[in-house]
């Protein structure tokens, strides 16, 4: 059995199985909430410490410098999942799936906790409370909230405090950053086609004829006699060439931009009521707080 005032030294230790196996370290020890004694530990589990499973601590002992349960690794590790952060408790539906785990019976595990004297758990710190102020304040389900201790035992409760803690979820959203696409360059070629006029020259011969006159007419005859001849002329033209080069016309680039947008979340919140209840003969003063949202 292991002490409140043995807490602080089951924290952060190793816990080793009935066979001597080393299953994980302690992380977490639960109390009552009533009588603030330990009735649970939580050991990390998994190749890097990523899981917590819930062990009965009734039956376990502090031996040199780690903790040794009476259950298998196997058992332990296989345990069923309970979220250790949810409001820091263990509530009764799931202390009972532990212990159906564990092989032990709910109403073994509870007629244990309430047996007379220092046997039962859920007595000596409960103090005059007793057996039936322990029960009472576990209500319906048979068993209070298991509590987590952080290092140092609970301090104990008072068998006269039946206030209730309400509790909600409250919605926090962010954001999450996600790659949505690609933009690349990608520089290819293409081939058009170009008109443009240009003016081009060409040289053309012209026939001019014109009389000869009587001031001509001696020169005209002073080559002889009818012969043959002949004269010839080179002409020219102009074609168009066609030449190309390569000239830098435009730079293009890429950048990001932010854009902010709003855009409205739908969540869903739980919320815990509280509501006074009391028999016929009872008067109960008007609820100050009935009617808002509490």
């Amino acid at each position: 059995m292991i002490a409140q005032e043995q807490i602080a030294t089951v924290m952060d230790h190793p816990v080793y199985d009935t066979e001597g196996k080393k299953i994980g370290d302690a992380k977490h020890v639960f109390v009552d909430d009533v009588t603030g004694r330990p009735e649970w530990v939580t050991v990390k589990t998994g190749l890097f410490g990523t899981s917590e499973s819930f062990v009965p601590i009734k039956d376990a002992a502090m031996v040199d410098d780690h903790l040794k349960v009476p259950y298998p690794k196997d058992r332990v590790k296989d345990a069923p999942h309970v979220d250790v952060d949810r409001g820091g408790h263990l509530d009764a539906r799931e202390e009972q799936r532990l212990y159906s785990h564990c092989g032990i019976a709910w109403d073994e595990a509870w007629q244990r906790a309430n047996e007379p004297g220092e046997a039962g758990w859920a007595h000596g710190a409960a103090g005059a409370a007793g057996t039936a102020g322990a029960a009472d304040t576990r209500g319906r389900d048979g068993a209070g909230l298991k509590g987590r201790a952080s290092g140092t035992a609970r301090t104990d409760a008072s068998a006269d405090d039946v206030a209730m803690t309400r509790s909600e979820e409250q919605m926090h959203v962010g954001t999450e950053r996600f790659e949505t696409g690609r933009v690349r360059l990608r520089k290819y070629v293409v081939t058009e086609e170009v008109q443009q006029t240009v003016p081009v020259r060409h040289e053309e011969v012209p026939v001019e004829r014109e009389p000869l006159t009587d001031a001509d007419r001696e020169q005209a005859m002073s080559g002889g006699e009818i012969s043959e001849a002949e004269r010839e002329v080179t002409l020219h033209e102009e074609r168009p060439v066609v030449e190309t080069r390569a000239v830098p016309v435009e730079r293009v680039g890429l950048r990001t931009e932010e854009v902010t947008e709003e855009e409205t979340v739908t969540g869903q919140v739980r919320k815990e009521r509280i509501e006074v209840e009391a028999d016929d003969t009872v008067d109960l003063p008007e609820d100050p707080g009935k009617g808002r949202d509490r």
